[in-house]
Protein backbone atom coordinates (compact mmCIF):
# COMPACT_ATOMS: atom_id res chain seq x y z
CA UNK A 1 0.00 0.00 0.00
CA UNK A 2 2.78 2.36 0.85
CA UNK A 3 4.44 1.59 -2.49
CA UNK A 4 1.17 2.29 -4.35
CA UNK A 5 0.64 5.54 -2.48
CA UNK A 6 4.22 6.60 -3.25
CA UNK A 7 3.74 5.86 -6.95
CA UNK A 8 0.51 7.88 -7.06
CA UNK A 9 2.14 10.85 -5.32
CA UNK A 10 5.14 10.66 -7.65
CA UNK A 11 2.94 10.61 -10.77
CA UNK A 12 0.91 13.57 -9.46
CA UNK A 13 4.10 15.58 -8.91
CA UNK A 14 5.40 14.66 -12.37
CA UNK A 15 2.17 15.74 -14.14
CA UNK A 16 2.04 18.95 -12.10
CA UNK A 17 5.62 19.79 -13.07
CA UNK A 18 4.95 19.10 -16.75
CA UNK A 19 1.83 21.29 -16.59
CA UNK A 20 3.77 24.15 -15.09
CA UNK A 21 6.50 23.81 -17.71
CA UNK A 22 3.95 23.83 -20.54
CA UNK A 23 2.24 26.89 -19.06
CA UNK A 24 5.54 28.71 -18.81
CA UNK A 25 6.41 27.93 -22.43
CA UNK A 26 2.97 29.12 -23.58
CA UNK A 27 3.32 32.34 -21.63
CA UNK A 28 6.69 32.97 -23.17
CA UNK A 29 5.44 32.46 -26.74
CA UNK A 30 2.11 34.37 -26.70
CA UNK A 31 0.90 37.70 -25.27
CA UNK A 32 -0.91 37.77 -21.96
CA UNK A 33 -4.70 37.67 -22.08
CA UNK A 34 -4.76 40.57 -19.66
CA UNK A 35 -3.35 43.87 -20.96
CA UNK A 36 -1.13 45.97 -18.78
CA UNK A 37 -2.42 48.99 -16.90
CA UNK A 38 -0.66 51.26 -19.42
CA UNK A 39 -2.39 49.48 -22.32
CA UNK A 40 -5.78 49.76 -20.65
CA UNK A 41 -5.33 53.48 -20.02
CA UNK A 42 -4.14 53.97 -23.61
CA UNK A 43 -7.28 52.25 -24.91
CA UNK A 44 -9.47 54.57 -22.83
CA UNK A 45 -7.59 57.57 -24.23
CA UNK A 46 -8.08 56.21 -27.75
CA UNK A 47 -11.82 55.86 -27.09
CA UNK A 48 -12.13 59.44 -25.88
CA UNK A 49 -9.93 60.78 -28.69
CA UNK A 50 -11.64 58.67 -31.40
CA UNK A 51 -8.34 57.09 -32.43
CA UNK A 52 -7.03 53.56 -32.83
CA UNK A 53 -6.38 51.19 -29.94
CA UNK A 54 -2.99 49.55 -29.70
CA UNK A 55 -4.58 46.30 -30.87
CA UNK A 56 -5.84 48.04 -34.04
CA UNK A 57 -2.33 48.69 -35.33
CA UNK A 58 -1.11 46.51 -38.18
CA UNK A 59 1.63 45.05 -35.98
CA UNK A 60 -0.28 45.39 -32.70
CA UNK A 61 0.54 42.75 -30.07
CA UNK A 62 -1.55 44.08 -27.21
CA UNK A 63 -4.92 42.55 -26.41
CA UNK A 64 -7.60 45.14 -25.69
CA UNK A 65 -10.24 44.87 -23.00
CA UNK A 66 -12.31 47.22 -25.20
CA UNK A 67 -12.28 45.10 -28.33
CA UNK A 68 -15.68 46.04 -29.73
CA UNK A 69 -17.49 49.26 -30.63
CA UNK A 70 -17.79 52.19 -28.28
CA UNK A 71 -21.25 52.52 -26.68
CA UNK A 72 -21.30 56.32 -26.96
CA UNK A 73 -20.14 56.23 -30.59
CA UNK A 74 -22.83 53.72 -31.54
CA UNK A 75 -25.52 55.66 -29.69
CA UNK A 76 -24.47 58.86 -31.45
CA UNK A 77 -24.41 57.27 -34.90
CA UNK A 78 -27.74 55.46 -34.50
CA UNK A 79 -29.31 58.77 -33.48
CA UNK A 80 -27.73 60.53 -36.46
CA UNK A 81 -28.90 57.78 -38.82
CA UNK A 82 -32.46 58.27 -37.60
CA UNK A 83 -32.10 62.04 -38.07
CA UNK A 84 -30.93 61.63 -41.67
CA UNK A 85 -33.85 59.32 -42.46
CA UNK A 86 -36.04 61.95 -40.80
CA UNK A 87 -34.83 64.37 -43.48
CA UNK A 88 -36.48 62.29 -46.20
CA UNK A 89 -39.38 60.81 -44.27
CA UNK A 90 -41.16 63.05 -43.57
CA UNK A 91 -38.94 66.16 -44.02
CA UNK A 92 -38.32 66.24 -47.77
CA UNK A 93 -41.69 64.63 -48.48
CA UNK A 94 -43.52 67.47 -46.70
CA UNK A 95 -41.22 70.18 -48.06
CA UNK A 96 -41.70 69.08 -51.67
CA UNK A 97 -45.30 68.02 -51.02
CA UNK A 98 -46.26 71.51 -49.87
CA UNK A 99 -44.68 73.10 -52.94
CA UNK A 100 -46.67 71.17 -55.55
CA UNK A 101 -50.35 71.64 -56.41
CA UNK A 102 -52.87 69.81 -54.23
CA UNK A 103 -53.68 67.26 -56.94
CA UNK A 104 -50.08 65.99 -56.89
CA UNK A 105 -49.15 66.00 -53.21
CA UNK A 106 -49.47 62.22 -52.74
CA UNK A 107 -47.30 61.55 -55.78
CA UNK A 108 -44.42 63.25 -53.96
CA UNK A 109 -44.99 61.22 -50.81
CA UNK A 110 -45.25 57.98 -52.81
CA UNK A 111 -42.04 58.72 -54.70
CA UNK A 112 -40.14 59.40 -51.47
CA UNK A 113 -41.42 56.18 -49.91
CA UNK A 114 -40.78 54.16 -53.07
CA UNK A 115 -37.23 55.44 -53.38
CA UNK A 116 -36.56 54.66 -49.71
CA UNK A 117 -37.58 51.03 -50.18
CA UNK A 118 -35.85 50.56 -53.53
CA UNK A 119 -32.53 52.06 -52.45
CA UNK A 120 -32.53 50.03 -49.24
CA UNK A 121 -32.78 46.81 -51.28
CA UNK A 122 -29.97 47.91 -53.59
CA UNK A 123 -27.84 48.94 -50.59
CA UNK A 124 -28.29 45.53 -48.98
CA UNK A 125 -27.51 43.66 -52.21
CA UNK A 126 -24.38 45.44 -53.45
CA UNK A 127 -24.61 49.19 -52.87
CA UNK A 128 -22.82 49.35 -49.53
CA UNK A 129 -20.08 47.09 -50.83
CA UNK A 130 -19.59 49.05 -54.06
CA UNK A 131 -19.16 52.26 -52.07
CA UNK A 132 -17.26 51.24 -48.93
CA UNK A 133 -15.36 48.03 -49.59
CA UNK A 134 -11.86 48.19 -51.01
CA UNK A 135 -11.71 47.79 -54.76
CA UNK A 136 -10.47 50.16 -57.43
CA UNK A 137 -10.15 53.96 -57.27
CA UNK A 138 -13.45 54.22 -59.18
CA UNK A 139 -15.67 51.62 -57.52
CA UNK A 140 -15.53 49.25 -54.58
CA UNK A 141 -15.56 45.46 -54.64
CA UNK A 142 -18.11 42.85 -53.57
CA UNK A 143 -16.62 41.91 -50.20
CA UNK A 144 -19.69 43.19 -48.36
CA UNK A 145 -22.34 42.09 -50.90
CA UNK A 146 -25.63 41.22 -49.17
CA UNK A 147 -24.04 42.86 -46.11
CA UNK A 148 -21.95 39.72 -45.62
CA UNK A 149 -19.65 40.22 -42.64
CA UNK A 150 -21.24 43.57 -41.79
CA UNK A 151 -21.80 43.03 -38.09
CA UNK A 152 -21.26 44.80 -34.78
CA UNK A 153 -17.48 44.78 -35.19
CA UNK A 154 -16.09 48.13 -36.43
CA UNK A 155 -14.56 48.50 -39.89
CA UNK A 156 -11.22 50.14 -39.15
CA UNK A 157 -11.10 51.71 -42.62
CA UNK A 158 -13.73 54.22 -41.48
CA UNK A 159 -14.07 54.10 -37.70
CA UNK A 160 -12.42 52.18 -34.88
CA UNK A 161 -15.37 52.65 -32.54
CA UNK A 162 -18.59 52.49 -34.61
CA UNK A 163 -20.11 49.10 -35.43
CA UNK A 164 -19.95 48.47 -39.15
CA UNK A 165 -23.67 47.61 -39.29
CA UNK A 166 -24.47 50.98 -37.71
CA UNK A 167 -22.09 52.73 -40.14
CA UNK A 168 -23.75 50.93 -43.08
CA UNK A 169 -27.22 52.01 -41.98
CA UNK A 170 -26.06 55.59 -41.46
CA UNK A 171 -24.66 55.75 -44.98
CA UNK A 172 -27.84 54.13 -46.33
CA UNK A 173 -29.79 57.22 -45.27
CA UNK A 174 -27.56 59.38 -47.50
CA UNK A 175 -28.14 56.99 -50.38
CA UNK A 176 -31.91 57.29 -49.85
CA UNK A 177 -32.19 61.07 -49.80
CA UNK A 178 -29.89 61.70 -52.78
CA UNK A 179 -32.16 60.37 -55.56
CA UNK A 180 -35.21 61.62 -53.65
CA UNK A 181 -33.91 65.16 -54.18
CA UNK A 182 -34.11 64.68 -57.95
CA UNK A 183 -37.89 64.34 -57.97
CA UNK A 184 -38.28 68.02 -57.12
CA UNK A 185 -37.21 69.00 -60.63
CA UNK A 186 -39.57 66.57 -62.38
CA UNK A 187 -42.54 66.91 -60.04
CA UNK A 188 -46.08 66.77 -61.39
CA UNK A 189 -45.29 65.11 -64.71
CA UNK A 190 -43.12 61.94 -64.43
CA UNK A 191 -44.47 58.39 -64.31
CA UNK A 192 -44.04 56.58 -61.01
CA UNK A 193 -42.64 53.52 -62.80
CA UNK A 194 -40.16 55.69 -64.69
CA UNK A 195 -39.00 57.26 -61.42
CA UNK A 196 -38.22 53.83 -59.96
CA UNK A 197 -36.43 52.53 -63.06
CA UNK A 198 -34.41 55.71 -63.47
CA UNK A 199 -33.36 55.72 -59.80
CA UNK A 200 -32.40 52.02 -59.85
CA UNK A 201 -30.03 52.47 -62.78
CA UNK A 202 -28.82 55.90 -61.63
CA UNK A 203 -27.62 54.51 -58.32
CA UNK A 204 -25.23 52.16 -60.13
CA UNK A 205 -24.12 54.58 -62.82
CA UNK A 206 -23.80 57.78 -60.80
CA UNK A 207 -24.22 57.55 -57.03
CA UNK A 208 -22.20 54.46 -56.15
CA UNK A 209 -19.13 55.47 -58.22
CA UNK A 210 -19.09 59.09 -57.02
CA UNK A 211 -19.61 58.08 -53.38
CA UNK A 212 -16.75 55.58 -53.59
CA UNK A 213 -14.41 57.99 -55.33
CA UNK A 214 -15.00 60.70 -52.72
CA UNK A 215 -15.54 58.65 -49.52
CA UNK A 216 -14.18 55.16 -50.20
CA UNK A 217 -10.95 54.31 -48.41
CA UNK A 218 -9.18 53.82 -51.75
CA UNK A 219 -11.29 56.34 -53.67
CA UNK A 220 -9.77 58.36 -56.50
CA UNK A 221 -10.83 61.70 -54.95
CA UNK A 222 -10.66 60.91 -51.21
CA UNK A 223 -8.08 63.51 -50.28
CA UNK A 224 -8.33 62.93 -46.52
CA UNK A 225 -7.98 59.16 -46.08
CA UNK A 226 -6.43 57.88 -49.30
CA UNK A 227 -2.75 58.90 -49.50
CA UNK A 228 -2.75 57.71 -53.13
CA UNK A 229 -5.72 59.82 -54.22
CA UNK A 230 -5.13 61.45 -57.60
CA UNK A 231 -7.43 64.34 -56.71
CA UNK A 232 -6.87 65.43 -53.10
CA UNK A 233 -10.31 66.94 -52.62
CA UNK A 234 -12.38 67.11 -49.41
CA UNK A 235 -16.13 66.73 -48.88
CA UNK A 236 -17.15 66.45 -45.25
CA UNK A 237 -20.81 65.46 -45.57
CA UNK A 238 -21.83 65.26 -49.22
CA UNK A 239 -21.69 68.50 -51.21
CA UNK A 240 -20.49 66.59 -54.27
CA UNK A 241 -21.77 63.10 -53.46
CA UNK A 242 -25.31 64.14 -52.53
CA UNK A 243 -26.19 67.65 -53.72
CA UNK A 244 -24.17 68.07 -56.88
CA UNK A 245 -24.91 64.57 -58.16
CA UNK A 246 -28.66 64.93 -57.58
CA UNK A 247 -28.91 68.58 -58.63
CA UNK A 248 -27.11 68.26 -61.95
CA UNK A 249 -28.96 65.02 -62.71
CA UNK A 250 -32.24 66.80 -61.95
CA UNK A 251 -31.46 69.48 -64.54
CA UNK A 252 -30.86 66.89 -67.25
CA UNK A 253 -34.00 64.95 -66.38
CA UNK A 254 -36.29 67.99 -66.30
CA UNK A 255 -34.99 69.05 -69.72
CA UNK A 256 -35.65 65.55 -71.10
CA UNK A 257 -39.19 65.66 -69.70
CA UNK A 258 -40.01 69.13 -70.96
CA UNK A 259 -42.26 71.76 -69.44
CA UNK A 260 -45.37 71.03 -67.43
CA UNK A 261 -48.63 71.76 -69.23
CA UNK A 262 -49.42 75.42 -68.63
CA UNK A 263 -45.86 76.35 -67.65
CA UNK A 264 -45.58 80.18 -67.59
CA UNK A 265 -49.25 80.37 -68.62
CA UNK A 266 -51.00 79.15 -65.48
CA UNK A 267 -50.44 79.87 -61.81
CA UNK A 268 -48.59 76.91 -60.27
CA UNK A 269 -48.25 78.24 -56.75
CA UNK A 270 -47.49 75.93 -53.80
CA UNK A 271 -50.71 74.47 -52.42
CA UNK A 272 -49.54 74.59 -48.76
CA UNK A 273 -46.77 76.79 -47.46
CA UNK A 274 -47.62 75.40 -44.02
CA UNK A 275 -46.47 71.93 -45.10
CA UNK A 276 -43.43 73.49 -46.77
CA UNK A 277 -42.48 75.30 -43.56
CA UNK A 278 -42.94 72.15 -41.45
CA UNK A 279 -40.81 70.20 -43.92
CA UNK A 280 -38.11 72.88 -43.79
CA UNK A 281 -37.96 72.66 -40.01
CA UNK A 282 -37.69 68.87 -40.15
CA UNK A 283 -34.92 69.13 -42.73
CA UNK A 284 -33.00 71.62 -40.61
CA UNK A 285 -33.21 69.44 -37.50
CA UNK A 286 -32.38 66.27 -39.41
CA UNK A 287 -29.44 67.95 -41.12
CA UNK A 288 -27.55 67.95 -37.82
CA UNK A 289 -27.38 64.18 -38.15
CA UNK A 290 -26.28 64.63 -41.76
CA UNK A 291 -23.47 67.10 -41.01
CA UNK A 292 -22.38 66.60 -37.41
CA UNK A 293 -22.87 62.85 -37.75
CA UNK A 294 -20.34 62.74 -40.58
CA UNK A 295 -17.59 63.12 -37.97
CA UNK A 296 -18.50 59.52 -36.99
CA UNK A 297 -17.99 60.42 -33.33
CA UNK A 298 -19.44 62.84 -30.78
CA UNK A 299 -16.17 64.75 -30.75
CA UNK A 300 -14.83 68.25 -31.35
CA UNK A 301 -15.10 67.96 -35.12
CA UNK A 302 -18.78 67.07 -34.79
CA UNK A 303 -19.25 70.04 -32.46
CA UNK A 304 -17.74 72.38 -35.04
CA UNK A 305 -19.94 70.91 -37.79
CA UNK A 306 -22.99 71.45 -35.57
CA UNK A 307 -22.10 75.09 -35.00
CA UNK A 308 -21.19 75.78 -38.63
CA UNK A 309 -24.45 74.22 -39.81
CA UNK A 310 -26.49 76.41 -37.48
CA UNK A 311 -24.72 79.64 -38.42
CA UNK A 312 -24.76 79.11 -42.18
CA UNK A 313 -28.40 78.01 -42.28
CA UNK A 314 -29.74 80.88 -40.19
CA UNK A 315 -27.69 83.47 -42.11
CA UNK A 316 -28.73 82.08 -45.50
CA UNK A 317 -32.41 82.00 -44.57
CA UNK A 318 -32.27 85.61 -43.42
CA UNK A 319 -30.23 86.74 -46.43
CA UNK A 320 -32.59 85.19 -49.00
CA UNK A 321 -35.68 86.73 -47.37
CA UNK A 322 -34.04 90.14 -47.04
CA UNK A 323 -33.14 90.05 -50.73
CA UNK A 324 -36.83 89.48 -51.46
CA UNK A 325 -37.68 92.34 -49.10
CA UNK A 326 -35.29 94.68 -50.91
CA UNK A 327 -36.15 93.65 -54.46
CA UNK A 328 -39.85 92.78 -54.18
CA UNK A 329 -41.01 94.64 -51.12
CA UNK A 330 -42.15 91.50 -49.23
CA UNK A 331 -40.16 88.79 -47.46
CA UNK A 332 -41.97 85.49 -48.06
CA UNK A 333 -42.13 82.32 -46.00
CA UNK A 334 -41.01 80.51 -49.16
CA UNK A 335 -37.96 82.78 -49.21
CA UNK A 336 -37.06 81.96 -45.62
CA UNK A 337 -37.51 78.24 -46.33
CA UNK A 338 -35.55 78.30 -49.57
CA UNK A 339 -32.72 80.23 -47.93
CA UNK A 340 -32.55 77.77 -45.04
CA UNK A 341 -32.32 74.78 -47.36
CA UNK A 342 -29.79 76.62 -49.52
CA UNK A 343 -27.64 77.30 -46.46
CA UNK A 344 -27.82 73.67 -45.40
CA UNK A 345 -26.75 72.56 -48.87
CA UNK A 346 -23.81 74.95 -49.23
CA UNK A 347 -22.40 74.29 -45.74
CA UNK A 348 -22.60 70.50 -46.15
CA UNK A 349 -19.14 69.88 -47.68
CA UNK A 350 -17.49 72.51 -45.47
CA UNK A 351 -19.10 72.13 -42.04
CA UNK A 352 -16.30 70.04 -40.57
CA UNK A 353 -13.56 72.21 -42.03
CA UNK A 354 -14.51 75.89 -41.54
CA UNK A 355 -14.49 78.19 -38.54
CA UNK A 356 -17.46 80.37 -37.44
CA UNK A 357 -16.52 83.27 -39.70
CA UNK A 358 -16.20 80.90 -42.64
CA UNK A 359 -19.65 79.52 -41.86
CA UNK A 360 -21.17 83.01 -41.86
CA UNK A 361 -19.49 83.82 -45.18
CA UNK A 362 -20.93 80.62 -46.61
CA UNK A 363 -24.35 81.55 -45.24
CA UNK A 364 -24.31 84.91 -47.00
CA UNK A 365 -23.17 83.33 -50.28
CA UNK A 366 -25.83 80.62 -49.92
CA UNK A 367 -28.53 83.26 -49.54
CA UNK A 368 -27.43 85.20 -52.62
CA UNK A 369 -26.17 82.83 -55.34
CA UNK A 370 -28.96 80.21 -55.26
CA UNK A 371 -31.51 83.06 -54.97
CA UNK A 372 -30.47 84.42 -58.35
CA UNK A 373 -30.16 80.91 -59.79
CA UNK A 374 -33.79 80.21 -58.86
CA UNK A 375 -35.24 83.60 -59.76
CA UNK A 376 -33.13 84.74 -62.73
CA UNK A 377 -31.12 81.86 -64.24
CA UNK A 378 -34.16 79.60 -64.58
CA UNK A 379 -36.09 82.39 -66.27
CA UNK A 380 -33.26 83.20 -68.67
CA UNK A 381 -32.66 79.58 -69.73
CA UNK A 382 -36.31 78.52 -69.70
CA UNK A 383 -36.07 75.04 -68.13
CA UNK A 384 -38.92 73.83 -65.89
CA UNK A 385 -37.20 72.86 -62.65
CA UNK A 386 -40.49 72.58 -60.78
CA UNK A 387 -39.23 72.87 -57.18
CA UNK A 388 -35.79 74.42 -57.84
CA UNK A 389 -33.70 71.31 -57.26
CA UNK A 390 -31.07 72.53 -59.69
CA UNK A 391 -31.04 76.09 -58.40
CA UNK A 392 -30.60 75.02 -54.77
CA UNK A 393 -28.82 71.68 -54.83
CA UNK A 394 -26.70 71.79 -58.00
CA UNK A 395 -25.77 75.47 -57.77
CA UNK A 396 -25.56 75.39 -53.98
CA UNK A 397 -23.61 72.14 -53.87
CA UNK A 398 -21.14 73.39 -56.47
CA UNK A 399 -20.72 76.68 -54.61
CA UNK A 400 -20.18 74.82 -51.34
CA UNK A 401 -17.58 72.49 -52.80
CA UNK A 402 -15.60 75.45 -54.14
CA UNK A 403 -15.88 77.56 -50.97
CA UNK A 404 -14.69 74.57 -48.94
CA UNK A 405 -11.40 74.78 -50.82
CA UNK A 406 -11.13 78.49 -50.06
CA UNK A 407 -12.24 78.58 -46.42
CA UNK A 408 -11.12 75.23 -44.96
CA UNK A 409 -8.73 75.53 -42.02
CA UNK A 410 -6.76 72.94 -40.10
CA UNK A 411 -7.47 74.82 -36.87
CA UNK A 412 -10.89 73.14 -36.64
CA UNK A 413 -9.97 69.77 -38.14
CA UNK A 414 -6.52 68.25 -37.53
CA UNK A 415 -7.02 65.84 -40.44
CA UNK A 416 -6.20 68.78 -42.72
CA UNK A 417 -2.76 69.29 -41.16
CA UNK A 418 -1.41 65.76 -41.54
CA UNK A 419 1.98 65.74 -43.20
CA UNK A 420 2.65 64.00 -46.48
CA UNK A 421 5.82 62.59 -44.93
CA UNK A 422 4.34 61.46 -41.61
CA UNK A 423 5.77 58.07 -40.61
CA UNK A 424 4.10 54.70 -40.05
CA UNK A 425 0.39 55.38 -40.42
CA UNK A 426 -0.75 55.74 -44.06
CA UNK A 427 -3.83 57.65 -42.90
CA UNK A 428 -1.55 60.48 -41.79
CA UNK A 429 0.07 60.91 -45.18
CA UNK A 430 -2.63 62.72 -47.12
CA UNK A 431 -0.53 65.76 -47.97
CA UNK A 432 -3.35 68.24 -47.35
CA UNK A 433 -1.10 70.28 -45.08
CA UNK A 434 0.72 71.49 -48.18
CA UNK A 435 -2.37 72.79 -49.99
CA UNK A 436 -4.94 73.85 -47.36
CA UNK A 437 -5.09 77.63 -47.49
CA UNK A 438 -3.18 77.67 -50.76
CA UNK A 439 -4.22 75.53 -53.73
CA UNK A 440 -6.92 73.29 -52.27
CA UNK A 441 -9.52 75.18 -54.29
CA UNK A 442 -7.91 73.82 -57.46
CA UNK A 443 -8.45 70.27 -56.24
CA UNK A 444 -12.03 71.20 -55.45
CA UNK A 445 -12.52 72.42 -59.02
CA UNK A 446 -11.34 69.01 -60.22
CA UNK A 447 -13.82 67.09 -58.09
CA UNK A 448 -16.56 69.51 -59.20
CA UNK A 449 -15.75 68.78 -62.84
CA UNK A 450 -15.71 65.00 -62.38
CA UNK A 451 -19.00 65.05 -60.45
CA UNK A 452 -20.76 67.16 -63.08
CA UNK A 453 -19.45 64.89 -65.85
CA UNK A 454 -20.70 61.71 -64.17
CA UNK A 455 -24.07 63.21 -63.24
CA UNK A 456 -24.85 64.90 -66.57
CA UNK A 457 -23.62 62.18 -68.92
CA UNK A 458 -24.97 59.34 -66.80
CA UNK A 459 -28.39 60.93 -66.34
CA UNK A 460 -28.71 61.83 -70.01
CA UNK A 461 -28.01 58.26 -71.08
CA UNK A 462 -30.24 56.68 -68.44
CA UNK A 463 -33.06 59.14 -69.11
CA UNK A 464 -32.93 58.48 -72.85
CA UNK A 465 -33.01 54.71 -72.30
CA UNK A 466 -35.93 54.85 -69.88
CA UNK A 467 -37.84 57.17 -72.20
CA UNK A 468 -37.31 54.74 -75.06
CA UNK A 469 -38.32 51.67 -73.04
CA UNK A 470 -41.32 52.72 -70.93
CA UNK A 471 -41.62 56.48 -71.41
CA UNK A 472 -40.83 59.16 -68.87
CA UNK A 473 -43.89 61.33 -68.95
CA UNK A 474 -47.51 60.79 -68.00
CA UNK A 475 -50.29 61.39 -70.53
CA UNK A 476 -51.56 64.99 -70.86
CA UNK A 477 -55.06 64.17 -69.54
CA UNK A 478 -53.55 62.53 -66.44
CA UNK A 479 -51.30 65.53 -65.90
CA UNK A 480 -54.28 67.87 -66.03
CA UNK A 481 -56.34 65.78 -63.65
CA UNK A 482 -53.46 65.07 -61.28
CA UNK A 483 -51.06 62.24 -60.48
CA UNK A 484 -52.60 61.34 -57.13
CA UNK A 485 -55.87 59.91 -58.31
CA UNK A 486 -54.50 58.47 -61.56
CA UNK A 487 -51.15 57.03 -60.46
CA UNK A 488 -51.99 56.06 -56.88
CA UNK A 489 -55.79 55.86 -56.68
CA UNK A 490 -55.96 58.30 -53.77
CA UNK A 491 -56.41 61.97 -53.04
CA UNK A 492 -54.46 64.03 -50.56
CA UNK A 493 -57.50 66.04 -49.53
CA UNK A 494 -61.14 64.96 -49.61
CA UNK A 495 -63.37 68.00 -49.29
CA UNK A 496 -66.79 66.44 -49.78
Amino acid sequence: MKVGLFIRISLFCLFFALGQLSSAQTSASSPSASPSLEQRVADLEAYVNNSARGADAANGQAISNISGPGPAHNAWMMTCAALVLFMTLPGLALFYGGLVRAKNVLSILAQCLGIAGLVTILWWAVGYSLVFSRGSPLIGGLKFAFLRGVDAHPNGDYSYWVSQNVFAMYQLMFAIITPALIIGAVAERMKFAAVLVFVAVWMFAVYFPIAHMVWGIDGWMNGVWNPNAKITAIDFAGGTVVHMSSGWSALVLCILLGHRIGFRKEVMAPHSMVLCMVGTGLLWVGWYGFNAGSALAPDGIAANAFMATTLATAVASFTWAMLEYALRGKPSVLGFCSGAVGGLVVITPACGYVDPTGAVIIGVAAGIVPFFACTKLKSWLGYDDALDTFGVHAVGGTLGAFLTGVLATASVNPNLSLSATAPLNPATQNGLARIVGHTLWLEQLKVIGVTILFAVVGSAIIGAIVRGLIGLRIAPDIERQGLDINQHGEEGYITS
